[in-house]
């Protein structure tokens, strides 16, 4: 068989296809992330037109396509390699992208409100209702389940930590967000109270484990240097609990007064306003200083060359997420710098998805991406 028949040749690099569903693992689910949060980006620009927004909604439907194949084939696998599937539980860095689940989960609930809602009516919302609340319980499961599984059964040291110690526990801040957005398009009013005291709990829930981690990250960074190359991405990791906040914050502030006042607590919910404003300047503010970071040290990563892998996913989301507070910041603010930056970060954030979507379109082809860590050590 020749090269350029090899090469063309789906699954090329796999044993048999079946490996595509024993080697299946959630680090795929950071695609839909990625692929969800450019959806909304772009949707949110400022000058965007009928074309721009056209595209977004086809994003959209195409990561809902997305997710129900990558829960259909990871449903399959438990079933399938049940004894192997499950030896995740004890991998150090895999169990941690179970965050990913809910995270990609999120970005269709928001997207449903955006392009659902104005294609198919009301409808959809009753729908997003109780999508939301699932992702809900899965934030929560990933938020306390896998940090349990580090303390009791897997093995960690600070010189092998990365930022993927945050997507399990940002899961539940990222729900927050999508509550903020999806509680004004409640009918019942104490059903809009309910989703948005949830949310601010959710809110807490993440932030503060999170930045944990990143005062952790911090001194690893400091006294152990960069981790190896094919970790590059998880720099950009650390933007993303941080632009979520930001955003969580400014959407959960702006529901606040009139659900508040609606269920008799006015002054709370003007407060509640206020504070989301402050609060998400403030994380937007440090935010920018990780995503500089996060640049200089992507920049040295490529002087070596960086190999593609899944985790190049990274460089999406927590930049998306970022674009996305920036965006609500200048609608809020009316301030022309953060919509000119916001429209820079968008752009950027298209430039490299369409970069990781063709890596990871050639390398799911020939097989090359579907690799368990789980699996390693055990005949094929």
């Amino acid at each position: 068989m020749t090269y350029s028949a090899i090469r063309f040749k789906p699954f090329s690099h796999l044993q048999h296809p079946r490996e595509v569903i024993r080697q299946f693992t959630p680090n795929w689910f950071a695609a839909t992330m990625g692929t969800g949060v450019l959806a909304l980006a772009l949707a949110q620009l400022p000058s965007a037109n009928r074309g721009v927004h056209a595209v977004a909604e086809a994003l959209w439907l195409f990561n809902i396509l997305l997710f129900t194949a990558f829960t259909a084939l990871y449903a399959a696998r438990w079933v399938m390699f049940f004894d192997e599937a499950r030896r995740i539980f004890g991998h150090s860095t895999v169990s941690m992208f179970f965050g990913t689940i809910p995270m990609g989960l999120a970005t269709l609930i928001n997207g449903a409100l955006l392009f659902g809602v104005p294609r198919w009516g009301e409808g959809v919302i009753a729908l997003a209702e109780a999508l939301w609340w699932l992702d809900v319980a899965l934030s929560l499961a990933c938020g306390v389940l896998i940090p349990y599984l580090m303390f009791t059964r897997q093995e960690h040291s600070i010189d092998q930590m990365t930022a993927v110690w945050l997507l399990p526990v940002v899961a539940a801040e990222v729900a927050a967000a999508s509550g903020g957005l999806l509680a004004p398009h409640l009918a019942d009013g104490h059903s809009q109270f309910l989703m948005l005291v949830t949310s601010y709990v959710l809110w807490a829930f993440s932030l503060p484990v999170a930045f944990s981690i990143l005062t952790i990250l911090l001194l690893r960074m400091a006294l152990h240097k960069l981790p190896p190359s094919s970790m590059a991405a998880s720099s950009w990791l650390a933007l993303g609990p941080i632009g979520t906040g930001a955003l969580g914050m400014l959407l959960l502030g702006a529901d606040a007064p009139a659900i508040f006042a609606a269920n008799g607590l006015p002054g709370i919910g003007e407060m509640a306003a206020g504070l989301g404003l402050i609060g998400a300047i403030l994380l937007w503010g440090f935010g920018l200083w990780w995503m500089l970071i996060a640049l200089l040290i992507t920049v040295r990563y490529l002087r070596a060359g960086i190999p593609f892998n899944l985790g190049w996913w990274g460089f999406i989301f927590p930049l998306g997420v970022y674009a996305l507070a920036t965006l609500k910041l200048a609608s809020t603010l009316q301030l022309t710098f953060f919509t000119v930056f916001g429209c820079v970060l968008v752009a950027l954030l298209a430039v490299m998805w369409l970069i990781v979507a063709r890596r990871t379109v050639q390398g799911a082809w020939s097989g090359e991406l579907f690799v368990s860590p789980c699996l390693a050590g055990l005949a094929k």
